[in-house]
């Protein structure tokens, strides 16, 4: 751990993060009470966690492709399995405990698999997925502030033509938990995951001769951390979601909430689409009183005094013009793809894998082929 105290420029940025912060959590308290307060405060815990960590879905599944590398992806499925062991008993007995906790159990079609290809595509051009887009925001990367603006649009473009795109074909939706109980269904998604995690075992000591070292956590407070200890505190956040929230942790919803909002300002009658109909309310009240709003509010300052305590707040204003469009093309195919979807790497992937939904996995199936293509693209556009 360094001593090393902090220039006058990021301790600013701390005070600012912690006023912000602040200030959030106390609009959230008066519109919708602790339990929103407590939301916005999960979320910082999330923004802090991932920007510490790094912990991208998006890097991570491209090493294993580009590097043969799967420190990532084992992180990620330490989350999924320490997540599900506290998910999966409260879906099924929360509501005889007094605790009722609701979980995302989708059908996946037609539409659902073209919309995860899309964002598997989109978050590598775009450099990050819905989280990464807001952690890395937060933490100043104004291409990344590009990417969450198109990231936005895409979404809320796609509530106009969802009603369209529901009309397809789809599966019904199956619940694991329902299906076997609690217990088989944690020990089916354990063997999953670890039939996978040996994979990517054998992948990585084929390609290097053993298992890389993964990086080491330096600071707890300052950074960086390791990655498995960034996928225990971000379980800590997804379980604290099911918790106090009551339902699995969600990012892109607020998304297209912010956009409609912009749009209906503008005189954009989004009211009289389908998917808008009979939310009048929430595109007319406080988006203080939206609880997936205020937890990315709390990610995106959470982020930002994380880089401010690591010294490393220092946005840069000039993205070149291939930045630029690829973080559009991004943002948008991600957005889109995200509603077709039911979410993204947080709210389909890993939502739908700890509510024991068969939806998360068919995410996990056609994301990571959309990322491959995206990959391949990142490549040949020379961007590593």
């Amino acid at each position: 751990m360094t001593n090393v105290s902090l220039p006058a420029s990021q301790r600013l940025a701390v005070t600012g993060a912690v006023l912000a912060l602040g200030l959030v959590t106390v609009f959230a308290y008066g519109v919708s009470g602790p339990r929103q307060a407590g939301a916005v405060l999960i979320g910082a815990l999330a923004g802090l966690a991932l920007y510490h960590a790094s912990f991208g879905f998006t890097a991570a599944w491209r090493h294993i492709v580009t590097e043969r590398k799967g420190t990532g992806l084992r992180a990620q499925f330490v989350l999924l399995l320490l997540t599900s062991a506290v998910s999966f008993p409260l879906i099924a007995w929360g509501a005889d405990l007094g605790w009722p906790t609701g979980a995302f159990v989708f059908p996946f079609g037609v539409a659902a698999a073209i919309g995860a290809f899309m964002f598997g595509v989109g978050m590598q051009l775009g450099g990050g997925c819905a989280s990464g887009t807001l952690f890395t925001a937060g933490g100043g990367s104004t291409r990344m502030m590009v990417t969450l603006a198109a990231f936005i649009l895409g979404s809320v473009i796609a509530t106009a033509h969802l009603h369209l795109w529901n009309a397809l074909p789809a599966l019904p939706a199956i619940s694991i938990v329902t299906t076997f109980g609690p217990v088989l269904a944690f020990l089916l998604t354990a063997l999953v995951l670890g039939a996978i995690a040996l994979l990517t075992i054998s992948i990585e000591r084929k390609a290097h001769g053993q298992l890389l070292e993964p990086r080491k956590t330096g600071s707890l407070l300052r950074g960086p951390w390791s990655p498995m200890l960034g996928a225990v505190m971000i379980a800590v956040v997804s379980v604290l979601t099911f918790v106090v929230v009551g339902r699995p942790w969600g990012i892109t919803s607020g998304f297209a909430l912010w956009g409609a909002k912009v749009f209906h300002a503008a005189g954009i009658p989004v009211e009289t689409w389908p998917f808008w109909q009979g939310q009048t309310a929430a595109l007319e009240g406080s988006v203080f009183r939206d609880t997936t709003s205020v937890m990315n509010f709390g990610i995106l300052i959470g982020a930002f005094a994380a880089a401010a305590l690591a010294g490393k707040f220092a946005p840069v204003w000039k993205p070149s013009g291939k930045d630029l469009a690829t973080a559009t093309l991004g943002g948008l195919l991600m957005g889109y793809g995200a509603r077709l979807a039911f979410g993204c790497n947080i709210g389909a992937y890993l939502g739908g894998i700890v509510s024991g939904s068969l939806h998360g996995w068919l995410w996990l199936v056609f994301g990571f082929l959309g990322s491959l293509l995206g990959t391949r693209l990142r490549l040949k556009l020379g961007m590593g």
